[in-house]
């Protein structure tokens, strides 16, 4: 069972803002950090912003300021609001959890399909 359901990605151009959404199968209060991350062409998957379930938040240098993380438990859901959007951000954007805060992997190696995230410039 794929464990996240990523959506909300698109096209956009320059300067505009997405807000991506992911829905987790189970509980996501059993991970105590969660976090988003993204791929694009040709390079390797990175994470971009984490959350713990507390609500402490921690961001790449080339997204803060510009992107927000946020989780919902009661929904199962996390979310991504992403506002100042560059062409460099353009991706397919994957929500997993994290291994711990400052972590860069997931503790389980299981992807969603992920949600493409496209800005034009």
């Amino acid at each position: 069972q794929v464990p996240f359901a990523e959506s909300g990605g698109g096209l956009v151009q320059a300067g505009g803002s997405l807000r991506l959404s992911c829905a987790a199968s189970g509980s996501i209060v059993r991970f105590n950090v969660m976090g988003w991350y993204r791929q694009a062409p040709g390079k390797q998957r990175e994470l971009v912003a984490r959350i713990t379930s507390g609500g402490a938040t921690n961001y790449a240098d080339s997204v803060k300021g510009r992107f927000t993380i946020s989780r919902d438990n009661a929904k199962n859901t996390l979310y991504l609001q992403m506002n100042s959007l560059k062409p460099e951000d353009t991706a397919v954007y994957y929500c997993n959890s994290v291994n711990y805060f400052y972590g860069t992997r997931p503790l389980v190696d299981s992807w969603g399909q992920g949600t493409q995230v496209t800005v034009s410039s």
